[in-house]
């Protein structure tokens, strides 16, 4: 193994150096940038996060400013990015170190698996980045680049697909520049060794990958099938006052958007139209508490929001009435709370023009 792991990271890291990409993170050891990116591109693209870190390294240039923040302007912030637990942990974390740790981040794998938030890929990436430890990082592109070079069918979303990963990429790291090693393997998996229709024959180790060689890169990595994808029905009741005030409430209960905002929510078990929606239990107790005017639907077809697990099959139905109620909001304030992109979306294309 000690020449395989020697043949691999020599290689790797020589492409890297030729062909890495320059982002603002890799001109620091800094660990909270690096860990601050590290969160942001938990599964999300490198196209997609930058402009959010770069939004936030001018807000929060510190730990201490991100710390300082309320929790509702950093989701606010974070709002489009998605995973929004991402947003809550990393207020958490940035407290923990301004306040219990003077502001200075643990410098190892161990006390790093402490912070909210941080699992083994981050902890591993600023151990090895920030404070070159050899802690080997495993991500979907680490799972899909050893798993097509090395022939490795265990699946990957089990325990002993995760550990035997793990123990792979540990044997492999270069323990004199570990940092450098993590990042090479991640770029070459996000760029070079992608899901779909990757370049094997221009490819650095099509002479020694197992899967080119068997013609097996289609079916690597091997994942055993999730549970089914949910299909849920969410109507949004968006209140429109004579005095332009509307509702918006903040999801507290577990699950989805926790701690975002959205206007009143129905949710039925299928689609429903409008004298169906008027029936509802949940539509009588809300209809007692104004004085509704007229209602109608803004979209006649539904906007399909995908997540991880579930669909959100959604309609929008437009409340007017002549009251206000204890918790309404001027309409035009709308866009200063912290909402999911389903909601950001019907807010400017509606409210724009309102």
């Amino acid at each position: 193994m000690p020449k395989i792991a020697s043949y691999f990271s020599n290689k790797l890291i020589l492409w890297y150096l030729q062909n890495k990409r320059e982002l603002p993170w890799r001109n620091t050891t800094n660990p909270y940038y690096i860990w601050l990116s590290e969160i942001m591109l938990q599964q999300t693209r490198v196209l997609q996060g930058l402009p959010y870190y770069l939004k936030f390294i001018v807000r929060y240039p510190k730990i201490e400013d991100l710390a300082n923040a309320h929790e509702d302007e950093v989701l606010k912030l974070w709002q489009g990015l998605g995973y929004y637990s991402r947003a809550r942990n990393l207020h958490a974390t940035a407290k923990m170190v301004a306040e219990e740790m003077n502001g200075v981040f643990p410098d190892n794998y161990k006390d790093l698996l402490k912070l909210k938030g941080v699992g083994d890929y981050t902890a591993s990436a600023v151990a090895s980045i920030c404070f070159n430890k050899p802690q080997a990082v495993v991500d979907g592109n680490v799972y899909r680049l050893l798993s097509r070079v090395f022939g490795i069918s265990t699946p990957i979303n089990t325990t002993a697909g995760q550990k035997e990963f793990k123990q792979l990429a540990q044997q492999l790291i270069d323990k004199k520049q570990p940092g450098t090693f993590n990042q090479a393997l991640m770029e070459f998996g996000a760029r070079y060794c992608v899901p779909q229709n990757p370049e094997c024959g221009r490819c650095i180790f099509n002479d020694s990958c197992v899967a080119f060689q068997q013609k097996k890169v289609s079916g690597l990595p091997v994942k055993i099938k999730t549970k089914p994808v949910k299909i849920r029905y969410f109507n949004y009741l968006v209140i429109l006052s004579e005095n332009e005030h509307t509702i918006i409430q903040q999801r507290n209960g577990k699950g989805i958007w926790h701690k975002l905002y959205e206007f009143p929510l129905i949710e039925t078990s299928e689609e429903v139209n409008l004298s169906t929606l008027k029936k509802l239990p949940q539509f009588h107790n809300f209809s007692e508490k104004i004085n509704v005017k007229s209602i109608s639907l803004f979209n006649e077809k539904p906007v399909v929001h995908k997540l991880s697990h579930q669909h959100l099959t959604t309609r929008f139905w437009i409340v007017e009435t002549s009251e206000t109620t204890e918790n309404a909001i001027p309409i035009s304030e709308v866009k200063n709370y912290a909402v999911p992109v389903l909601i950001a979306d019907f807010v400017t294309e509606f409210f724009e023009n309102y």
